[in-house]
């Protein structure tokens, strides 16, 4: 018998793209609500506690009650796509490749937190530079990043291909999280092994989905001997037999004159690079990612998989 997956939550923009990904498989059973009938509380709980794996696609609040719904039923596990349970000790953080043990970490959980899609690139590039200790926990990290507007959901859908929409966005790029309080911060500073938390930027661009997360380091203040290369090796020793996260060589890197956002719209992978001239006393490492593909639904998806080979 197929394994059965409820996606509470399938109507959002996280939800409809994991229902795309699973759409043409057949070693699974979808259970679903009707749309007209997503508000019914107690369909919702029959549904969520028949489910094999439950994947949560909604605000953080509506996550922790549908948490107390299968509390105590241990036949179904969890897969949670808000921020709710991201830096939770009882929770496996669903970010596969962060460390040789995460798979194994996530394969066996009951609750799995996905993470969030900026944290995603911005503790790819950290999290191997912590464990080769080339990078100090006290780092001054700071993390500038875009995302595709599809991030804010479908209320930013709306602002921003709605021209009549009454708080429609007209500007193709712009900044938020301006007092420095993101809610991706916290598993930012937790993931990322990091005792001082990151100053972070986000800001959307004009494009529906893909993203860029940077990471600029001053060499000098790394440990003794940090170098560009040194970096780029503990990358690709981190991601080394893996084909989710792609480590560019730097031969590579140089050779480009820009990074698009968009490159990996559609693509549940990452590619990461690290730039810098040879001899600088900087670098700046970069992540590129569909914010909806590694950096959510594809995120899910894959955690799912790893959850039910177990």
């Amino acid at each position: 018998m197929a394994p059965k997956i409820f996606i509470d939550g399938e109507h959002g923009t996280t939800g409809l793209q994991i229902r795309t990904r699973m759409a043409d498989r057949r070693d699974v059973e979808l259970l679903s609500i009707p749309e007209a009938e997503r508000r019914n509380a107690s369909m919702r709980e029959d549904m969520l506690n028949s489910a094999d794996i439950a994947i949560l696609c909604l605000p953080d609040e509506a996550s922790k009650e549908a948490v107390k719904m299968v509390a105590s039923n241990n036949n179904v596990r969890v897969i949670d796509t808000s921020t709710a349970f991201r830096i939770h000790p009882d929770w496996a953080y669903g970010f596969a490749e962060m460390d040789g043990n995460q798979g194994r970490k996530i394969k066996a959980a009951r609750f799995v937190a996905n993470p969030g899609c900026y944290p995603t690139g911005a503790i790819g590039l950290i999290r191997p530079l912590r464990a080769a200790g080339i990078l100090p926990s006290g780092y001054p990290v700071t993390v500038n990043a875009v995302s595709g507007y599809t991030g804010g959901g479908k209320q930013m859908i709306a602002q921003m291909e709605n021209a009549d929409h009454p708080d429609a966005i007209s500007a193709p790029h712009f900044l938020y999280g301006l007092p420095l309080t993101h809610k991706h911060v916290p598993e930012m500073t937790t993931h990322g092994l990091l005792d001082r938390a990151p100053i972070f930027s986000p800001s959307v661009g004009r494009f529906p989905q893909g993203m860029i997360v940077q990471v600029p380091l001053h060499l000098g203040d790394l440990a003794e001997g940090a170098t560009l290369e040194s970096i780029h090796a503990a990358l690709a020793d981190h991601y080394a037999g893996q084909d989710i996260v792609q480590v560019v060589s730097i031969e590579d890197s140089r050779a480009l004159s820009r990074i698009d956002a968009v490159e990996l719209a559609g693509k549940d992978t990452m590619k990461l690079f690290v730039f810098g001239t040879p001899g600088a006393t900087q670098v700046n490492l970069v992540a590129l990612l569909d914010n909806l593909g590694k950096g959510a639904s594809g995120a899910a998806v894959q955690n799912m998989d790893l959850m039910l080979s177990a």
